[in-house]
């Protein structure tokens, strides 16, 4: 039997609230019901209710409440803060409430907040149909569109939060709210960039758009400041079809990259088209022109598989610290801090993504939704991952070091879900214009603050 600290509960009463699983220190599945993406967060839940309708997530939330549990929400798990855990409270998991509903008439789609982007992509897909969603499957759609929402067709169709239409919400008192743009307008609008401050999404419903194949995968180039600089100049003027990521990172053992850059310090755009085929050579061409190709993958590709061709080199169980900027474009400064750090790259499983979020990105104004930052050009993630635990330190320093290099040549505020658990300070900068409003709609809707295990808007 697992040793026990800290607070007991009498979950009996929860076991007979919902028709899901809850899962107890003393329970054999409890080591495997706390655990979550990012092996840096091993914590200790009182209590795991695996929910499997919204009619458990309420019940939870009220349990929490009433015996003064801290309670996180998981869907997909990848937090990097690790917010989807807690040591001695409740977590509502949510990972069997994956289901996805497809309205191919209307182009929109319903999915249950625990679903990944693997199974939105899949359910869609069948129907020519996509919108903006992460760049590995097995993201939780919840998170990443609550935190704004970046991904290969960004710079077509918008963040996902742009191509959210409605939601259902599990708020503090235990209640479940509907909102869109006519009803509860106030916590519809916080959603889309606010993070998980205003309750527990169950459902989200999306906007989705004509996409099938993508041609799309990396274009490998040597560890160089002219790269970056050919690159941004290309995303620049690109047709906004064309979305590519750039990436720092060792270069992968991988057979498109010769023998002798493995594990050599490397650029690569991370590249994804999803305008016709017979443009695919324009696209070959620009990516030509960025420097000398040492390697590369490149392919005409269903959209569902381009959102998987990270998941083998990132499974669950790695430690990993990050941080993020944004930018309004890439200065000499900003590349040189890049290439600095790209030269020390801890670990194969490391990298930078320089995400651009300009073309559809920027229709939407900076106080539409309360993703604050729409003059921005590129959202910056960079960060140590690791197999190792006794490499933390060191990974964690490294990380640090490159934050601090970068934050003159980058503006003050980045995205939320690129923070880790020592960013809370950086909460105001992060909203910007639109804070004060968020704290209106959190004091509305949560004032109390029980949902505080996030880049947290204090009520």
């Amino acid at each position: 039997m697992t040793t026990t600290t800290g607070p007991q509960t009498t979950p009996d009463t929860l076991r007979g609230a919902v028709r899901g699983t809850v899962v107890t220190r003393d329970d054999p599945s409890y080591d495997e019901s706390r655990r979550v993406y990012n092996a840096l967060h091993d914590r200790r839940p009182a209590v795991v209710v695996h929910a499997v309708d919204a009619g458990d997530v309420m019940a939870a939330v009220r349990y929490a409440r009433e015996h003064e549990l801290p309670l996180a929400v998981r869907g997909g798990s990848h937090s990097v803060a690790g917010f989807g855990t807690v040591d001695d409270g409740l977590v509502v998991d949510l990972s069997r409430m994956r289901g996805v509903r497809v309205d191919p008439a209307a182009r929109t789609a319903r999915a249950e907040g625990g679903a990944t982007w693997g199974d939105f992509n899949h359910a869609t897909h069948a129907f020519g149909l996509a919108t903006t969603g992460g760049v590995v499957s097995t993201t939780g759609i919840g998170g990443l569109t609550l935190g704004g929402g970046m991904g290969h067709l960004a710079r077509r169709y918008g963040l996902s939060c742009d191509n959210l239409i409605a939601a259902d919400v599990v708020t503090a008192e235990g209640a479940l709210v509907s909102c869109d743009n006519e009803r509860h307008p106030d916590l519809f609008w916080a959603l889309r960039g606010g993070g998980g401050n205003f309750g527990v999404a169950v459902s989200l419903a999306y906007r989705l758009h004509p996409v099938t194949d993508v041609f799309g995968g990396l274009s490998c180039y040597p560890l160089d400041g002219g790269v970056a600089r050919a690159w941004q100049e290309m995303i620049t003027v690109a047709p906004w079809e064309l979305n590519s990521i750039l990436v720092l990172a060792l270069g992968p053992e991988e057979p498109f990259l010769p023998e002798r850059w493995h594990g050599r310090p490397i650029c690569a755009a991370f590249t994804c088209f999803s305008g016709p085929e017979a443009e695919d050579e324009k696209v070959l061409a620009r990516l030509d022109g960025l420097g000398p190709v040492i390697g590369r993958f490149m392919e005409r590709m269903p959209y569902p598989v381009i959102n998987t061709l990270f998941d083998e080199q990132l499974p669950p169980g790695l430690y990993h610290y990050w941080k993020g900027n944004f930018s309004r474009g890439l200065s000499d400064g900003a590349i040189a801090a890049h290439m600095e750090y790209g030269a020390t790259m801890p670990s194969l499983e490391s990298d930078t993504a320089i995400f651009p979020i300009d073309g559809a990105c920027h229709r939407m104004g900076p106080e539409d939704t309360a993703f604050a930052y729409r003059d921005a050009d590129f959202s910056h993630s960079f960060g140590g991952t690791w197999t190792d635990p006794a490499d933390s330190d060191d990974n964690i320093a490294w990380t640090r070091a490159y934050d601090t290099a970068l934050r003159p040549h980058t503006q003050e505020g980045g995205y939320v879900n690129f923070m880790d658990t020592d960013d809370q300070d950086r909460v105001r900068v992060n909203y910007r214009q639109n804070y004060d409003r968020l704290r209106t709609v959190k004091r509305a809707y949560d004032p109390d603050n029980v949902f505080r295990l996030n880049q947290n808007i204090e009520p």
